[in-house]
């Protein structure tokens, strides 16, 4: 489909058809229908691991894509529309977009863990439309404006930082802590930053792609570990002697879901210490459970984000205190969104963006 093609279309909006299946169709322009509801034109949007797996797979788990669904969930807009009842938000702002729509009513929301709410509306997993769409409607409290010093690229990268910020919440970084990462992908780089941001003092990344090792040390690691073919265990021991972490790491998160790294990283941990599951991986693994128990370790799930992650991930970038921009490794038409899931399926670059539809 050639741009000028896509920008006569009302609504276009990146389709998976079924597995394998992409295509740009035109969606009909959703209306707001909550007075509480804004509507939004996506400028940018990364793509998620997720994106690809529903992609090539047409499936995670048991979220099966059973009809044709717009694809997209990390975005940053302009708000085109407000409901009524709207109050902190006006036409032209520019927002982060927090993806998920809890229903506000359950107990896990009104304890106010309500990413865990159990009818979670989440944009491009199945049955629901994502954000890579020239409109898409949110409630006014899951978007977070951005500052004057904040561009929208920059706001794309909220999403992954948010669960970078609900994962160091989880593990209770504070300063002086030493934190392994297992994994540099996106999350895991975030991790490393915002650790870094909330006091550790040692934060070390392990990976087995030296490209990301190097980008993870020039970012915000101050140590590196290159995993090697050997027991968990001894993977253990040279983790905790090459980066001098004395008894152990005071909290470990695993980014990578790979199975020899959430075993080396349980028996890394000094006795007491914390670790926290950010990555998936496959459904059951063999885990070191004797381990666990005998060091009394805290070991914990971590699942997307909850209350004040978005709006602390926006303050941590418009403060300064971390940085997203080296993350973006490459920017692509709306049009040309495919070529970005095919690169991003090859494992190039780190974070690519797809530019909103033209008008």
């Amino acid at each position: 489909m050639t741009q000028s093609a896509s920008a006569s279309l009302k609504n276009p909006s990146f389709v998976l058809q079924s597995k394998d299946h992409v295509s740009i169709e035109d969606r009909p322009v959703p209306e707001l229908k909550n007075p509480y509801d804004v509507l939004i034109k996506p400028r940018w949007t990364g793509i998620c691991g997720s994106d690809v797996h529903y992609w090539v797979e047409g499936r995670i788990g048991s979220f099966v894509v059973e009809k044709p669904m717009v694809l997209g969930h990390e975005s940053a807009g302009i708000v085109s529309q407000v409901g009524s009842a709207v109050k902190t938000l006006k036409v032209g702002d520019r927002v982060a977009m927090e993806p998920g729509i809890p229903c506000r009513r359950c107990v896990r929301c009104k304890e106010g863990r309500y990413n865990l709410c159990p009818d979670m509306a989440f944009a491009a997993t199945p049955p629901y439309d994502g954000t890579l769409a020239r409109y898409y409607v949110l409630p006014e409290d899951l978007c977070v404006k951005l500052p004057e010093n904040m561009s929208l690229e920059e706001g794309a990268l909220i999403e992954p930082t948010a669960v970078g910020v609900h994962i160091t919440r989880a593990a209770g970084v504070k300063p002086g802590d030493s934190v392994v990462v297992f994994g540099a992908g996106p999350v895991g780089l975030l991790c490393c930053t915002v650790a870094k941001a909330y006091g550790a003092s040692k934060i070390v990344t392990v990976d087995i792609n030296e490209d990301r090792i190097k980008f993870a040390l020039s970012y915000a690691a101050t140590h590196a570990f290159r995993s090697a073919r050997v027991s968990a265990e001894e993977n253990a021991k040279n983790l905790i002697r090459d980066c001098e972490l004395g008894p152990g790491a005071d909290i470990i998160i695993d980014a990578s879901g790979a199975e020899p790294c959430i075993q080396t990283a349980i028996h890394a941990l000094r006795t007491g210490g914390t670790y926290i599951q950010g990555g998936m991986g496959k459904p059951d693994i063999n885990f070191p459970i004797m381990t666990m128990c005998a060091k009394e370790l805290n070991v914990k799930g971590s699942f997307r984000y909850g209350p004040d992650d978005y709006k602390t991930a926006v303050e941590l970038v418009a403060t300064g205190r971390i940085s997203v921009k080296e993350l973006i490794t490459g920017k692509v038409k709306f049009d040309e969104a495919e070529n970005a899931f095919k690169d991003v399926k090859a494992a190039k670059g780190i974070k690519i963006l797809i530019e909103g539809p033209e008008e």
